[in-house]
């Protein structure tokens, strides 16, 4: 199991970066360097940092919202393909989801904003020296990157942002999980599209295919074994019939709250603060 490792804490919630972002600077700048522009590939490397701290913002304004709801985050967590913010519950109002997954994208059209006056000023300036310095290069690149981050997130791939916004409209009428399950449904089909495009274009597409996927089946588990049982033990305290299963002895990570696929057996795994307290068979 690949770790975490700690960056830093920004209004109490630890920022944290995957063992596997390790490999996007390797990828960024293969992927560059095939052009013959050594320099570019490095430059392309060096502006990971910055747009990343843009992914850091977005995650901030989901828990920063999710926080004005009585929702506390457990962490943020970069990845190769973005970043993800760990909350402690979902919200189970409409209204709420859709205000916390609005407010991600939210930060990125605020920054894209500061950006283009930035440019703008520049430009009015001298413009040659937003298209000749290395200053006007990082500030249109970023303000490029951020409008890809507001697009591309709010595409109607649940559990991206624009799924999630699907969802809670859906929610308002349909219920939550009839809406989850719709929302799920048209995620598989974008994860199709990402990965189709992504074998010919872009492999990360993939990597994005494969976690819409992915999380959005485990989401989908979730919410139909909450409305399936809605009473049961507190999630701190194993079942009486655990014998009945052979658990897990260790969690993804430490304290660990979430979901897991045991292939094997076809269950998911229920953990809260990396113990197992559930399995869920879906058929």
């Amino acid at each position: 199991m690949f770790r975490s490792w700690k960056l830093g804490s920004l209004f109490g919630i630890g920022i944290y970066v995957h063992a596997t972002f390790l490999l996007l600077p390797a990828f960024v700048f293969l992927a560059n360097v095939g052009t013959g522009q050594i320099g570019m590939a490095l430059y392309a490397v060096m502006m990971i940092p910055a747009v990343f701290s843009c992914v850091v913002l977005h995650e901030l304004g989901h828990s920063l919202t999710a926080r004005r709801y009585g929702i506390e985050t457990r962490d943020i967590t970069l990845y190769p393909i973005g970043g993800v913010a760990r909350l402690e519950r979902l919200p189970q109002r409409p209204l709420e989801e859709f205000w916390i997954a609005v407010a991600g994208p939210a930060v990125n059209v605020v920054i894209v904003t500061l950006l283009a006056g930035i440019v703008l000023t520049v430009a009015a300036m001298d413009f040659s020296t937003l298209t000749a310095s290395l200053l006007g290069l990082v500030l249109f690149h970023l303000l490029i990157a951020n409008v890809v981050l507001v697009v591309f997130n709010m595409l109607p791939a649940f559990p991206m942002d624009g799924g999630r916004v699907l969802r809670a409209l859906l929610a308002t009428r349909l219920g939550q999980l009839r809406a989850t399950t719709i929302a799920v449904q048209i995620g598989v089909a974008m994860a199709a599209a990402f990965g189709i495009v992504g074998l010919l274009y872009n492999p990360m597409l993939v990597l994005v295919g494969v976690f819409v996927f992915i999380v959005g089946q485990q989401e989908l588990a979730a919410v139909r074994y909450r409305f399936a049982v809605p009473s049961r033990e507190p999630l701190d305290v194993l079942p009486v019939h655990q014998h009945a299963y052979n658990w897990p002895t260790r969690a993804p990570r430490s304290e660990f709250s979430g979901f897991t696929w045991e292939s094997g057996t076809g269950r998911w795994i229920e953990w809260r603060n990396g113990q197992p307290v559930h399995t869920i068979s879906v058929n």
